[in-house]
This record gives C-alpha cells, structure tokens and sequence, in this order.
C-alpha cells in the first residue's frame, strides 16, 4: 500500500519532525547544523517558513509552498539527510537502518498537515509559539530562543507575552506522539 500524503501545489502545510531517540537533544544541541540544512534546501528549493519551532528532539513548521509547486517531501528529504550529513556518526543504528544505509537520527516519517483556512492557519502559528510552554521548556513563549514567535513580536503581529495563560489546545491534533 502507497502511503498518501496531500499534494496541494502552492499550499501551505504544518508539519511534526521527530528525532529517532526522543531521549536526545540534538536539535538545539545542533541548532546552527540544522539552520544550515535548512537554508541549503530553501536556497534549491524555496519556500516560506511563515512559523517554526525547534525544540530539543522534534520541531514544527509551517511552510507556505511556491504557485504551482507541491514537493515538500524532497524538501523534507533534503533537509533531514542535509543535517544528518553534517552530524558526526555516533548515533544508535537499527538492523534494519543498517542494512538501508541510514543514519539513526530521524523518525522516517513526520506528521503533515495542510492548512485548509485562514484560522486553521493561525491555530497552527499558536500552537508552535506556545510549544515550548507547553513542554516545559519556557515559562513565556517569548522565552524560548528557538521560535518563529520573535519575528512576529518584532514585526508587531503578537505583542510581547503572548500566549501567557490564554492559549488552550487539546492534545493528539499535531503529530506530537
């Protein structure tokens, strides 16, 4: 069976990467590593990150996709194999990764959606900002270095504090597992 994901071209997505070892902290370990793959990708292959949030095993984004393009699985592709090739080796590697010649940092699937209205949109860009609130890793959305939400407080879209005990989400909606 073909797993089937959405292809709207030019859409705008929200997707969950999950590191393989969920225990590990690599991605604001690596955090610079991960920016560089990014913008590897984003250099070949544009697109807009309108939100994003790294924490230490997984991250969430929202992508706005170029008119008529609906590739993001080789962006994805791409952005995991790009950081995974700038890690030193070390990591834990299954039989099966072994015998495929993968690394062991990434989960081999992410959780996508795609953005269907204006407030499933700003659902999504909430959700990310209080991200680390809601793990623990920050008191203030604010707080957390690695978050889109600075850059919306900058260009005056939230206002510093945001998020301080109003926002609410029920669990299980957002690939987080």
């Amino acid at each position: 069976m073909q797993y089937r994901r959405s292809d709207i071209a030019g859409g705008t997505y929200f997707f969950t990467l999950n590191l393989a070892d969920r225990r590990r902290t690599l991605l604001v370990d690596r955090a610079p590593i991960l920016r560089t793959a990014m913008h590897l990708v984003k250099e070949r292959h544009p697109f807009d990150i309108d939100a994003m949030v790294v924490l230490p095993d997984h991250l969430h984004m929202l992508w706005t996709l170029p008119e008529g393009d609906n590739d993001y699985p080789t962006r994805m592709m791409l952005i995991k194999a790009g950081f995974s090739r700038l890690m030193a080796k070390g990591e834990y590697q299954s039989a099966s990764r072994l015998s495929k010649g993968e690394r062991g940092i990434w989960q081999r699937r992410y959780w996508e959606h795609l953005i269907r209205d204006e407030e499933d949109f700003a659902r999504h860009v909430e959700y990310i900002h209080f991200n680390p609130v809601k793990h623990g890793y920050a008191d203030r959305a604010e707080d957390w270095q690695y978050s889109s939400i600075h850059r919306y407080i900058r260009d005056g879209i939230v206002s510093a504090g945001w998020g301080c005990g109003e926002v609410v989400f029920e669990d299980g909606e957002f690939g987080e597992r």
